[in-house]
């Protein structure tokens, strides 16, 4: 018997329209993300790393590194399912915003706002601009952003 087709689970770039708003799941930032992700990244910076130092700092204790928070937050959004199997490619970050520290503990979500589409027919699909709000456990927005991404188009029949 020869296994059956997978189709993709994600949305085409056809069925993106401004104004959709996609919710992720949440997820809890641990002492050990923090760990992992100054061993992978190499930045060992006392705020990221030492317990007693960030005690004396203004938020009082250890913060995670931005680009991790920015990295979970990609995690997240692909979470969602809406680009599984039909992203081309994460194109850029258009801007983004550190507003309020993500610390050990601290659970998260994000809130995709699709802002704009554009089609590109020489790469069979299209673009997808999508303001991207991660969101803490207290409903604060600690950063914020848009993000481009390349689309399939849906095929044709």
């Amino acid at each position: 018997m020869s296994p059956l087709p997978t189709s993709p689970r994600g949305m085409y770039f056809e069925e993106f329209q401004p104004g959709q708003k996609i919710v992720s799941a949440g997820r809890t930032v641990s002492e050990a993300d923090i760990v992992a992700f100054a061993g992978l990244s190499g930045d060992f910076n006392q705020i990221h790393t030492d317990a007693e130092f960030s005690k004396k700092t203004p938020v009082g204790q250890r913060v995670a590194h931005g680009l991790l928070g920015t990295s979970i937050a990609s995690g997240l959004a692909v979470q969602t399912g809406v680009l599984e199997g039909t992203i081309l490619a994460f194109r850029e970050i258009n801007e983004w915003k550190f507003i309020l520290p993500l610390t050990i503990g601290d659970t998260i979500h994000v809130e995709l706002d699709v802002q704009e589409t554009k089609a590109l027919r020489r790469i069979g699909g299209g673009l997808v601009v999508i303001a991207i709000d991660v969101v803490n456990q207290n409903s604060q927005t600690i950063m914020k952003g848009t993000w481009t991404v390349l689309v399939v188009s849906k095929p044709a029949k």
